[in-house]
């Protein structure tokens, strides 16, 4: 079980055009997941190759990762750590995996997330209130 999770969701305005890519870059940018650092979008590179092993429930080491996409290992290591960090990864025996096997479902896990850190924070809130007498 992990002990702090990123949850991040960033309201950005859907691509017009209807371009899988487009599509799978915006959803995951919502979800906090990629940025402009990322120049050569490994880390988007990253995320649609443990989509396609999800459909497969094959997990892909980061060796495997590194050889398919032609990067670095420890730039896949990175990417795979901010997506381990989200909550959209997990390890598996022998790789990574995505957390659930359909984007559909990914989103129902980061909502239930986003619920029960809400319901954690409200909780300390009434606690402190509380305590300060408020």
């Amino acid at each position: 079980m992990r002990y702090s999770q990123k949850i991040t969701i960033i309201n950005i305005r859907r691509p017009a055009k209807k371009n899988i890519n487009q599509e799978l870059q915006w959803l995951g940018s919502s979800l906090g997941l990629f940025n402009l650092r990322d120049k050569d979008k490994s880390c988007f590179r990253i995320f649609i190759e443990l989509i396609k092993s999800a459909k497969l429930h094959i997990p892909l080491s980061s060796d495997e990762l590194a050889y398919r996409l032609n990067l670095s290992r420890g730039t896949v290591v990175h990417h795979l750590h901010k997506l381990l960090d989200a909550g959209v990864v997990m390890p598996a025996e022998k790789g990574y995996i995505l957390r659930v096997s359909t984007l559909q479902e990914l989103i129902d896990e980061v909502e239930k997330d986003v619920a029960r850190t809400i319901s954690g924070l409200r909780e300390m809130a009434q606690d402190i209130d509380k305590e300060l007498g408020l």
